[in-house]
């Protein structure tokens, strides 16, 4: 298979990208997410086979076919505690904030909608389940993703402009291309600055789309990994070199930083810390622009827009 036949951009920008073109020649773009899963995950009463596996404190959980009590109050604190603590402190320094947003975690949920709605924070669509898509036909991932949007928007007020699946598959793209209210998704982790595709629908139609990368190292996933972060310095740690690193490349060639947050994870006092003491970090520094990423989807649209 040659380069051009192959389906997979290993280019990119090479040693070329745009400049950004940060608002006030911000030298670089600093976004956290905050992910709004609990109540959505794989569930018996949800109608699934078996219980959540996946990012808790219990490293390599099995699946019960019955209620696991346990993991169920490991996510159920994310809702009751870890939201509130995240969320106020970002309306403490007053922030900017974007949500993943998982449909069903939602509507279980109205007084975290309503924080939402106090403070509009931006929302991205973050699907209607907290399950893997890999295998799920595409027939039920397109009725997930229509209830998604739907429900979003009835609970919110408005259309989300963003999706993120998180565990999506190869049919997730082909399917957005369905919804020209979604101007971009975050299910890439490639590159540190957006960039514009071709998206196909099921009909054969095209048009552009933008990708707005998220990432999965500056996480706060690694601390349910067994070789990940121990313990909020380590997190700090890494967080500070990040930034450090793209600041200073942003003197010539300014770029985006995503931070991920999990409320049963981050939310945990003596992950917090960590939380902390980066935005003292970032905040002391001039030239930092913490802003959400509608903002940059609206800002890349108006200076770097797609020429195809």
């Amino acid at each position: 298979m040659t380069t051009q036949d192959y389906p997979r951009d290993m280019v990119g920008y090479a040693a070329q990208p745009p400049h950004a073109q940060w608002p006030n020649a911000a030298k670089i773009a600093v976004q956290f997410v905050l992910n709004y899963e609990e109540g959505a995950e794989r569930h018996i009463l949800h109608g699934d086979a078996g219980s959540e596996q996946f990012l808790s404190e219990i490293h390599a959980a099995e699946s019960y076919a019955a209620r696991h009590l346990s993991m169920d109050s490991l996510y159920e604190y994310g809702s009751r505690v870890g939201f509130w603590r995240i969320q106020q402190e970002f309306a403490r320094r007053q922030l900017p904030l974007s949500i993943f947003a998982v449909a069903m975690a939602l509507q279980r949920n109205p007084s975290v909608v309503a924080a939402i709605q106090q403070h509009q924070y931006d929302v991205v669509a973050h699907g209607l389940r907290w399950i893997h898509y890999q295998n799920i036909d595409i027939a039920t991932e397109r009725q997930h993703m229509a209830a998604a949007i739907e429900i979003i928007t009835q609970l919110i007020g408005r259309s989300p402009t963003g999706w993120y699946t998180g565990r999506d598959s190869p049919n997730t793209r082909q399917l957005l291309a369905e919804y020209p209210l979604i101007q971009y998704d975050s299910d890439y982790y490639g590159d540190d600055l957006p960039f514009w595709i071709q998206l196909t629908n099921t009909q054969q139609q095209t048009r552009p789309h933008l990708i707005i990368p998220y990432s999965l190292d500056c996480n706060d996933m690694k601390f349910a990994s067994a070789t990940g972060f121990r313990c909020s310095s380590d997190f700090f740690q890494y967080l500070k070199d990040a930034f450090d690193v793209l600041y200073a490349e942003g003197t010539y060639s300014p770029k985006m930083l995503s931070i991920g947050m999990h409320c049963r994870i981050l939310g945990r006092p003596a992950r917090f810390k960590a939380l902390l003491q980066f935005l003292d970090y970032i905040q002391s520094h001039t030239h930092v622009w913490i802003c959400t990423r509608q903002q940059i989807a609206a800002h890349w649209y108006q200076f770097h827009p797609a020429t195809f």
